[in-house]
């Protein structure tokens, strides 16, 4: 039960913020922070009613259910003997490069990026529920998965100065919060 919960409610989180990409400007912020606050809600339901491990452990495997879902019901099918029109990719930006710019991304898609992601692997360790064993493993596996994130928005957003604000706060407010708990057995 909680788990179909959990799943119809990440489908719901991922309708959200793809409303917000759609959005215009005045929304965006708004239904971001519903997204990602009913994505919160979940976790915490699912924490009370199956109790800490077992919740954090199901809530984050079943979350990405939901979200896949949502991303499968608008799968088109084509004829593939049909050939597709010729299109041009779109760029990332339209205004010219420079090099500090190109220099920021260096810097946001590597090391300040692999920071606020052990920060935040580092993180869920401290403050997960569970076998300390079983949190530090979870914890070496997430890095990557968020160090790649880090780099593709990082390489995919137009505004880098939102970037490196939201890696090197991520970095320092994960670190302090595992500073403040410490890491107990």
């Amino acid at each position: 039960m909680t788990a179909a919960l959990v799943a119809v409610g990440g489908a719901a989180a991922c309708g959200t913020l793809r409303a917000a990409w759609k959005a215009r400007a005045a929304r965006r912020p708004w239904l971001m922070m519903a997204g990602w606050t009913l994505a919160a809600a979940l976790l915490a339901a699912a924490v009370v009613l199956e109790g800490g491990a077992p919740g954090t452990f199901l809530a984050l495997a079943v979350l990405p259910v939901g979200a896949l879902a949502l991303v499968a019901s608008g799968l088109k099918l084509r004829d593939p003997r049909a050939r597709p029109p010729r299109e041009v990719a779109l760029a990332p930006s339209d205004r010219a490069s420079k090099a500090w710019r190109g220099g920021l991304r260096v810097l946001l898609a590597g090391p300040i990026g692999a920071v606020a992601a052990m920060g935040l692997a580092l993180a869920f360790v401290v403050w997960t529920p569970g076998a300390p064993q079983t949190r530090m493993v979870l914890g070496g596996m997430l890095v990557p998965l968020l160090w790649g994130g880090a780099m593709a928005w990082t390489l995919a957003d137009d505004r880098i100065l939102r970037a490196t604000a939201v890696l090197v706060g991520v970095a320092v407010v994960t670190f302090a919060a595992s500073a403040l708990r410490g890491f107990s057995v």
